[in-house]
């Protein structure tokens, strides 16, 4: 059986399909880019409903498979911009009926953490899931993925994106921060703020700005704002790792792309003897096969959902899923 996913909770519109053996045949996407400020979540979904279905055929195309040959329908039913997963939605509906084939809907988070392990080969990890909307530690126990640890105001992609855009730079702003900070030679103090096993990145931001304001070297803050914010991430996951006492650690999501930030991380995980992983960045954004791969995962477990019933959950938590794939 193949599963085509359709992602499109925020900014991204992808389209993949995925082998029941875990096989990705393909993975098509394209990022809203606004000409300057955040995402404006109807011109974002007006993005997905005009680009959606050239998108999807493209990646069929390049599956080299007809739309007869789908099997099952994938979409992310949350979290996300509602306007974003309503053109999603109806996409995925709309083939589902004309195909006459089943419809699931996915949890874009688990969906991050589930396409990490079918590329790592990990059975049981503590997860890094970074990105522009979510940040999040998070480990499998009874039956649901569980966030140990998460930010209490922005993620750390939409931080890096404000602060990016503050001064000039273009979106995505994360690799030129990551850029600049190379080039940096001095450590500005900025707030370190972790709060048990949650996190806050806006003083972190409005800290960074204002040492901008007052004539600090560009590349030094960048350097800066990188080295605090993730030292915060990794004490939560090495808290985390120390707690659970599992042996594998992932990066996924977006910003597991930046190196830095993937050093200390694996790091970590040497000290303690753990396997590390990140995500290959094809599969590290927002994609159509990491939500055709969830797809599969679910539907052979008989998740499913009919059409009148597939409504979108735009506030959908990672640890509100009931993981039935995988056992106790």
């Amino acid at each position: 059986m193949k599963c085509l996913g359709l992602e499109g909770t925020a900014h991204s519109f992808g389209a993949g399909v995925v082998t029941e053996q875990g096989e990705v045949l393909s993975n098509r996407w394209d990022m809203y880019s606004p000409a300057e400020g955040g995402i404006h979540p109807r011109e974002a979904s007006r993005h997905h409903s005009e680009l959606g279905p050239s998108i999807i055929s493209e990646a069929l195309k390049d599956a080299h498979l007809s739309a007869r040959e789908v099997g099952l329908i994938a979409f992310s039913r949350g979290p996300g911009l509602g306007p974003c997963l309503r053109a999603t939605a109806t996409m995925a509906r709309t083939l589902a009926a004309k195909l006459s084939v089943p419809l699931v809907g996915v949890n874009h988070c688990v969906a991050h953490v589930e396409i990490g392990c079918l590329e790592s080969g990990f059975l049981d990890p503590v997860t890094v899931y970074v990105s522009g909307g979510n940040t999040q530690v998070i480990a499998f126990a009874g039956g649901r993925f569980r966030t140990f640890g998460e930010t209490l105001d922005i993620a750390l992609g939409n931080m890096l994106d404000s602060f990016g855009r503050s001064v000039g730079m273009r979106f995505p702003s994360g690799p030129l921060i990551e850029q600049r900070a190379k080039e940096g030679t001095t450590y500005h103090e900025l707030p370190y703020s972790v709060k048990g096993m949650d996190l806050s990145y806006s003083g972190l931001m409005t800290a960074a700005k204002r040492l901008h304001d007052t004539g600090v070297r560009l590349e030094d803050i960048c350097f800066s704002l990188q080295e605090t914010a993730f030292g915060m991430l990794a004490e939560v996951a090495e808290r985390a790792v120390a707690h659970t006492k599992k042996r594998e650690l992932l990066l996924t999501g977006g910003v597991a792309r930046n190196n830095r930030l993937t050093e200390i991380l694996s790091g970590l995980a040497r000290r303690h003897d753990a396997n590390f992983h990140r995500v290959s960045p094809p599969l590290a954004g927002d994609q159509g096969a990491m939500i055709a791969w969830t797809g599969i995962l679910q539907y052979s477990a008989g998740d499913c959902v009919s059409i009148p019933e597939s409504h979108i959950l735009p506030k959908w938590r990672t640890d509100e899923q009931d993981i039935t794939w995988r056992g106790k």
